[in-house]
């Protein structure tokens, strides 16, 4: 029997939880190193979303919003997005440069900055999920994309339509001060890699 998405239990969810809580506080310290500054953290939340309530839990599929894209090989393959909306990605990429004002459209350098706090943030899930698991996993170069949510959302919804219609989200609020960055991250592994990642989790014969 193949395992899917859908089967997920409260067992699963408390696995899938911890390794939420692992990846974001290696992602707190890692943006920490980064900026030289004390990053907090709320706990993460876990949801188990189905595509079409993805654009709502963003805003709505006109709410704009900065995507960052990787696709994962290696021992486990699929996809990962991390999703911000424009204001907590101004805010972010503010901090990370030292400017005050978080005001404004994204430039090019806000844009590269994105894409390297998004690589530092899902290498940070990735890492944990890997020492959990024993599983080799590796990310491709991320991918940057600036549209409505419901754009950016068709394409893993197309590619995954056939072996589910559900994701992770693992929404997670890091501060710095007064200063509250909201990420929602995606995770999209193929069917065929639930039965590996469950299995190498022990929580799945």
């Amino acid at each position: 029997m193949t395992f899917t998405i859908e089967d997920l239990n409260n067992i699963h969810l408390d696995v899938l939880r911890e390794i939420g809580n692992i990846g974001s506080g290696n992602a707190a310290s890692a943006l920490a190193k980064l900026i030289n500054k004390r990053i907090d953290m709320d706990v993460p939340i876990i949801q188990i979303l189905a595509f079409e309530d993805v654009a709502a839990i963003l805003g709505g599929e006109e709410m704009v919003v900065a995507g960052i894209y990787f696709e994962v090989d290696g021992d486990i393959s699929g996809n990962i997005m991390f999703l911000l909306d424009i204001a907590s990605s101004k805010i972010l990429t503010s901090i990370l440069m030292g400017r005050e004002d978080f005001s404004g459209e994204l430039d090019e350098m806000d844009r590269s900055a994105l894409q390297e706090v998004g690589n530092i943030l899902s290498g940070s899930y990735i890492s944990s999920l890997s020492a959990l698991t024993g599983l080799t996993m590796k990310l491709s170069i991320p991918s940057l994309c600036i549209d409505m949510a419901g754009a950016i959302l068709s394409v893993p919804a197309i590619q995954f339509s056939q072996t589910s219609d559900k994701v992770v989200l693992i929404e997670t609020i890091l501060k710095e001060g007064s200063n509250h960055v909201k990420g929602n991250f995606f995770l999209i592994p193929d069917s065929d890699s639930f039965d590996k990642l469950l299995q190498s989790l022990g929580v799945y014969g």
